[in-house]
């Protein structure tokens, strides 16, 4: 399985610059399978409910899922201690 295939710095990136904009773009990289392990979407990070919810959601909701994404990656990546 690969989650996600962005670098963390493209990501990072474009989590910043999804709040400055308007709409909020969404992350969808059509990779779309939900990872059992973590219940993140394997391209994009996001819940189920989240990209349920996603086409009804305003920019500030879908700015707050943005946030997290970057962090999301960071700990999926992150070697079991």
């Amino acid at each position: 399985m690969t989650l996600c295939t962005r670098s963390l710095a493209e990501f990072s990136d474009l989590a910043q610059a999804a709040q400055q904009v308007s709409p909020v773009p969404s992350p969808c990289i059509n990779i779309c399978r939900m990872d059992a392990a973590t219940g993140y979407c394997e391209g994009c990070l996001r819940t189920i409910d989240e990209i349920v919810a996603w086409g009804g959601a305003d920019d500030a909701t879908r700015r707050a899922i943005w946030a997290q994404l970057p962090g999301r990656l960071r700990w999926v990546r992150e070697p079991a201690s």
